[in-house]
């Protein structure tokens, strides 16, 4: 039997609150919607998913007003809206798939951003200021200043952002176009419990996604899109990835990647390695080391030190102290200190941020991704003329292996949806034929049909004796991928798994710093031990011998929040509010103090609240 939503009400069914009726929306030639029909309830969570470009987003913009249709119906609430304004009029909210904050404001003024003809008679600034501040500290779990500026947090914290501007007005019907993004396992986990609640209140909630294990542990009901038109709409029972990847493909076998192993080794000699580095100031010291033919999943809790590690082994951002080295193909050391370094000795970075660190949206899709080639395909002479029919050979091989729709490679980029834009810059990669690929957080906003694909391709690059180091918030993308996972915690590998016998749940535990970090002493994981003699489970130097407490009911809610990849039935405590403290204890003849923290069953959430 398929995984069921937690919670999930038995009460009978309620009115229809969106009902979409033979839409069609077309972008001159191309037809975005092409006869959808579709219904959602009040009271329930209902999942709109399909493969990239299939029309999802376009369907999510139609509902909340953005877009005007060519023909057909919507009704929202019994009434038809023809603008935004409208539609929250209505009561509708929507958080759309771009983060979009202005950076330069602060964090109280994003979230009050266009609703100051709601809250402006009604609430003065310091009254806005305690909204603010009260609904972040709801929703992230933490504090969060009001009054800072946006464009120094990071990406969760904006996701967050545009997430708490669209729940300020308690909305009927709630959209959230890949919403959960950007955000960690710890955050989407605060995220679907607000979504849970706002479900059992009897709102809408709406969410467009590719995450194939969150939409089956969270919807109510699901409809799936294909080439912009609906073909099929699944109950909760009915909710299983055989039968999503079947209708999102038309394709009746189609499958999981996971029934199979990682990659191993082709050989024992490096591709790089990393010696007494810290990406963090003052961060602990670490060794890496990547072997030909490996793919290495990098994994920790958002803000962990392991976007700055992929950052700094591809030469994006400078280590703290150490030295980060290649081998050519003729098995020599060369130094990696800057970008300009890293592509010159074949390593190569895919950013998942495509708006600030991937397209240029003045360019086309075929210069977007072959633009870095130019210097490299330039016939002999004076003139130096592109030799274009090797670009576009190159550009046909990236875009047929990964699948990438669109109209013609002259049109902008950003005529693409949000998913083909991210695979353009992953052909782009591919493209610079790289020996090794670092990629960080490369699936996000990929449709499961995509990333099916790209592990093909990535697996294929890898027995080419090639390397992989793939960072990802999403664990389930590691199992039967990954050759190793190494997971980070406070600026340092914490511990490590082998990817043959690779678990989830222990990935999860070990995130949360729950497991004992013998995976780092292992051979296959080489050069990392360093960090562990100062990881905050073992002090050898000191003698303080460190253990961890955790009741069985609050590590069963912890394991829980790995039902999708681990495909477990673990049931969550039915006491949603329940804590746990959890103590690290002494040795009694040491006179370290004792360091407490809380652990909130219901939210995910830890946090030090004393010694």
């Amino acid at each position: 039997m398929s995984p069921k939503p937690e919670d999930t009400p038995q009460a009978a069914p309620r009115r229809e609150t969106i009902i979409v009726r033979n839409v069609k929306k077309y972008f001159g030639p191309t037809r975005a919607l092409d006869g959808v029909s579709f219904s959602a309830r009040a009271g329930e969570i209902h999942a709109v998913v399909g493969g990239n470009g299939c029309g999802k987003s376009t369907l999510a913009k139609v509902v909340s007003g953005i877009l005007p249709i060519d023909s057909g119906s919507v009704s929202i609430l019994g009434e038809t809206p023809s603008t935004p304004a409208e539609s929250r009029a209505l009561g509708i909210s929507t958080v759309y798939q771009e983060v979009l904050v202005a950076d330069e404001s602060s964090v109280v003024d994003n979230i009050f951003m266009g609703a100051d003809a709601l809250f402006s008679k009604t609430l003065s600034y310091d009254r806005k200021v305690a909204r603010a501040a009260e609904l972040m500290r709801e929703l992230c779990g933490e504090p969060i200043d009001p009054h800072a500026i946006v464009g120094t947090l990071p990406l969760g914290i904006k996701q967050w952002i545009t997430i708490a501007r669209a729940m300020l007005s308690e909305p009927k019907i709630l959209i959230l176009d890949e919403s959960s993004a950007a955000l960690d396992f710890d955050s989407t986990e605060r995220l679907f419990a607000r979504m849970r609640a706002m479900r059992d209140a009897g709102t809408t909630v709406l969410i467009v996604t590719h995450r194939i294990a969150e939409l089956i542990r969270i919807s109510d009901r699901a409809t799936v899109l294909r080439d912009g038109r609906d073909v099929g709409v699944l109950e909760r029972e009915e909710i299983t990835e055989k039968n999503l990847l079947a209708l999102m493909t038309g394709d009746e076998e189609a499958g999981s990647h996971h029934d199979q192993h990682g990659p191993q080794p082709t050989d024992s000699t490096l591709a790089m390695r990393a010696d007494n580095i810290a990406v963090w100031p003052g961060g602990r010291i670490f060794d890496f080391h990547l072997r030909h033919g490996e793919i290495v999943g990098i994994a920790g809790l958002d803000g962990q030190g392991q976007d700055a590690f992929v950052r700094a082994i591809s030469g994006v951002e400078s280590v703290q102290s150490g030295l980060v080295q290649v081998t050519d193909r003729h098995g020599e050391l060369h130094p990696l200190r800057s970008l300009a370094e890293a592509v010159a000795n074949r390593v190569v970075y895919v950013s998942g941020d495509r708006k600030r660190e991937g397209i240029f949206a003045s360019l086309s899709i075929f210069e977007n991704m072959v633009m870095p080639l130019y210097r490299e395909k330039k016939r002999a002479g004076i003139l130096g003329i592109i030799d274009r029919a090797t670009l576009g050979t190159l550009f046909k091989r990236e875009a047929d292996n990964l699948l990438i729709k669109f109209g013609m490679k002259e049109d902008l980029i950003t005529s693409l949806s949000g998913g083909n834009q991210q695979k353009v810059l992953i052909g782009r990669g591919f493209a610079m034929r790289p020996d090794i690929i670092v990629l960080n957080d490369p699936a996000r906003g990929i449709d499961v049909g995509a990333k099916h694909e790209l592990y093909k391709h990535l697996r294929s690059f890898a027995e080419e004796g090639k390397s992989v180091v793939y960072m990802s918030s999403e664990l389930e993308e590691f199992i039967g991928f990954a050759s190793r996972v190494i997971v980070f915690r406070d600026g340092a590998p914490f511990d490590a798994f082998d990817g043959r016998s690779l678990d989830p749940k222990s990935i999860l535990e070990a995130m949360f710093g729950q497991t004992d970090g013998s995976g780092l002493n292992n051979d296959l994981n080489g050069g990392h031990g360093r960090a562990l003699q100062d990881n905050g489970l073992t002090r050898a130097a000191d003698g303080v011998k460190v253990a961890v407490s955790v009741p069985e009911d609050i590590r069963a809610a912890m394991k829980a929040r790995m039902r999708e990849a681990a495909a477990a039935t673990i049931r969550v405590p039915e006491k949603r509010d329940e804590t746990a403290r959890l103590t690290r204890q002494a040795d009694s003849k040491s006179a370290k103090p004792i360091r407490i923290v809380e652990f909130d069953a219901n939210t995910g959430a830890a946090r030090n609240i004393g010694r």
